[in-house]
């Protein structure tokens, strides 16, 4: 079901049974962890206290913060001993349990016999959704009946993908598809590589594919399953994990539980066998096993010992020792308080799979798809960029005549993703739907003079067009955007006349018959934007850098320097007992605060090729490196990294140039010419930067044989040098040593 039909379920419960029907409230409550944390913001503690007393909290489901007193030695020693630790616990403690906010369930209706505002309060959100002013649990206890329709976004893109696919004469049918395509598994699940993977995501989720390596439905089944706080902190996984590879043997307590575990390797993971256990050992019927689940999920004191003696008194009678049966009941008391039911479990992870063959055989479409849903989103927009690079899928830029609406597909030898109009920023969805619909109906534009008399100048403002024009949607009228930008102003003057000509019925005679003969506008003189300040302007317009990369350049001497992609992070720390590493990046943001004691510190945001992180520079590296963060230029920055659930803390210990950092590091460059006479501007660049380590060495493609000469002597060799001799005319092309 699409988000669509959701709506439309929504709106025939509501006429066809003549019922009101609304959204109910859902509550969070502030468990521990979070009420230190908020308390000390209130209080303003510095994050680095807070976060050291909240990591003294073990990571217990459910613990309190009385109960981490009693198990966490260290807490207990900063409580007795530091009095800002005691006040912060002491008000944490007085929070602890209390709603910490209200939000409106996803998918909740409450369904009533009659005008709900005679049974509850209402109230408007601010996307105007008519909620229950009471949480779910009061709603039940008032006996209204409450109803989760689920509209899944991923069907949304499952469609599409699939329209996309049918368009180039490829029909598929999920119901038909393989379900242990090799493929699918060894590409995507595997590799970890899930963004767009419908509940297989997340950082953690990807660790755990790339360990178990999943073949089969059953096995993303019991991995979704699993992957929730409880199993996670019980160290379900990591025995599920062991078991699948032989470091941990599968074993049964008795016979009979082989039938019912043998799917999960003898782990109770799903709720049904929690029921099957208590219907095969001990007689129950599945309404009194689903009882005993319900029982052994809330813990009930009173109903488990009730239902314990129950179970060993059913065991026993089918031969079961007493002293088995209890073990087997503890057992499974433990688990069913994890257990998920895997009637929920089989149809997401089917779902998931469905998407990751789309994916695995169908990459563009299905990246074409996942980016439309996801169009205003563009850090999203980015991880899919980032993966499109590794699967080596171009994404190609804006174009006011190829783009559509939407991110689209476009055809070749090796297909590619046209970037969405609507995606660049400010530019609005219902103004590119009118572009797009004149270029169909009138076909393409021929220049920009051309474009300003067929634009709707009453829905199509300057911000809109500067956006496209730094995004460089217009370069395929004029590549200099510099100068498009500057046009602005005139060519909208323009779309304005001519709109008022048209309303006036006075268009000139010929340019009805051929817009060429149009009075066509003088573009003002600018020099276009050098290659930094395109990049910038195009960041800013798209949120990302999506043509190159300030650190392109840098080539190899990234990886000589010892620097690595923010990407990779992960696996750097996975595979190093060390959390100290060097990156590389544009400054892109900054946030300043102050702390309690009135120390200076900022979160600065960087760019690299592989994406966008944030460093925490604290008051004493932000005073020293202030100069250089405000640079512009691009930047090394030495980071300690904290692994944070999903996330990484980076904080930095040291800051510096990043061309000063790779000249040390370089070796030099080898030159490709493409003619012998480009050799003596070749000599005159390298002259300039005599004195330095690197080595420059140079490849001339003779008639019968490539010959390859080294340049005597040592050179500065930089970004800035490779630059220039690039840029030399003769020049084919430039290579790092």
């Amino acid at each position: 079901m699409t988000l669509s039909d959701g709506a439309k379920l929504d709106a025939a419960l509501a006429s066809n049974l003549g019922e009101v029907q609304s959204f109910f409230t859902s509550t969070e409550d502030m468990a521990a962890k979070a009420a230190i944390k908020d308390v000390g913001r209130a209080m303003d503690i510095p994050y680095a206290d807070v976060d050291r007393i909240a990591k003294m909290v073990p990571t217990t489901l459910n613990i309190t913060l009385n109960q981490a007193l009693d198990d966490s030695p260290p807490l207990q020693e900063a409580y007795d001993k530091e009095l800002q630790v005691r006040e912060l616990i002491d008000t944490a403690l007085k929070l602890e349990g209390l709603v910490r906010n209200s939000g409106v369930h996803a998918a909740g209706v409450v369904i009533s016999p009659m005008p709900l505002t005679d049974l509850v309060p209402l109230h408007k959100t601010k996307n105007d959704e008519i909620v229950t002013a009471y949480d779910m649990k009061a709603i039940e206890k008032m006996g209204l009946l409450k109803m989760d329709f689920l509209g899944l976004t991923t069907l949304t893109i499952v469609d599409d993908a699939l329209k996309l696919i049918a368009q180039r004469g490829v029909a598929i049918d999920l119901e038909k598809i393989p379900l242990d395509d090799p493929k699918t598994y060894e590409s995507v699940f595997h590799t970890g590589l899930t963004s767009g993977i419908f509940q297989f995501e997340s950082g953690g989720m990807t660790d755990v594919l790339r360990r178990y390596k999943p073949s089969s439905i059953d096995d993303l089944t019991a991995l979704n399953a699993l992957y929730r706080p409880g199993p996670i902190q019980g160290g379900m996984i990591d025995d599920f994990i062991d078991r699948k590879w032989g470091r941990k043997k599968v074993e049964y307590e008795l016979p009979q539980l082989e039938q019912l575990l043998k799917e999960t390797l003898g782990v109770i993971v799903y709720q049904e066998q929690v029921m099957q256990i208590a219907n095969v050992l001990a007689g129950y019927s599945l309404g009194e096993a689903d009882l005993l689940r319900r029982a052994m999920g809330k813990k009930i004191k009173s109903e488990m010992e009730a239902q314990r003696k129950v179970f060993i008194e059913g065991a026993v009678a089918r031969n079961v020792p007493a002293s088995q049966a209890e073990m087997i009941f503890e057992k499974v008391a433990k688990f069913a308080g994890y257990g998920f039911n895997k009637s929920h479990s089989a149809p997401y992870a089917l779902i998931a799979y469905q998407t990751a063959y789309l994916k695995a055989n169908h990459p563009v479409e299905f990246f074409a798809a996942s980016m439309t849903l996801d169009l205003g989103n563009t850090d999203k927009l980015n991880v899919f960029r980032e993966e499109l690079s590794r699967l080596g899928i171009r994404l190609l830029p804006p174009d006011i005549n190829r783009s559509e609406v939407t991110f689209a597909v476009e055809p070749g030898d090796k297909p590619a993703i046209r970037y969405a109009l609507a995606a660049v920023k400010g530019v609005g969805a219902q103004a590119m739907a009118e572009l797009v619909a004149e270029r169909a109906t009138r076909g393409r534009f021929k220049d920009l003079a051309d474009f300003s008399r067929r634009l709707d100048a009453k829905s199509f403002n300057r911000r809109q067009f500067e956006s496209l024009a730094k995004a460089g949607a217009f370069d395929s009228l004029n590549p200099n955007r510099a100068q498009t930008f500057a046009a602005a102003e005139q060519l909208l003057r323009q779309a304005s006349l001519a709109a008022e000509e048209r309303e006036s019925r006075q268009e000139s005679l010929f340019a009805a018959i051929d817009p060429g003969f149009a009075p066509r506008p003088t573009l003002p003189l600018a020099v276009d934007w050098p290659p930094v300040e395109r990049l910038q302007h195009e960041f800013a317009a798209i949120g990302f850098y999506l043509s190159s990369h300030p650190l392109d350049p840098y080539g190899n001497s990234l990886e000589r320097a010892g620097i690595i992609r923010y990407a990779d992070l992960p696996v750097g720390l996975a595979a190093n007992a060390a959390s100290r590493f060097k990156l590389a990046g544009i400054v892109i943001g900054r946030k300043e605060r102050t702390s309690g004691r009135g120390n200076r510190f900022a979160f600065v945001q960087m760019s690299d090729p592989s994406g966008t992180f944030e460093v925490t520079l604290f008051s004493e590296i932000l005073s020293e490196s202030r100069a250089l963060v405000d640079s512009g230029q691009p930047l090394v920055v030495t980071v300690d990294v904290r692994s944070e659930e999903d996330s990484l803390r980076l904080t930095a210990q040291k800051i510096e140039p990043l061309d000063t950092v790779v000249a040390h590091a370089a070796a030099g460059l080898r030159v490709f010419l493409g003619e012998a006479r480009a050799l003596a501007n070749l000599k005159s660049v390298i002259a300039r930067e005599a004195g330095g380590r690197g080595r420059v060495t140079v490849v001339l493609d003779l008639p019968s044989r490539e010959v390859e000469i080294a340049i005597p002597g040592g050179f500065k060799v930089d970004p800035r040098t490779r630059a220039a001799v690039k840029s030399l005319p003769g020049i084919t092309d430039v290579h790092d040593i």
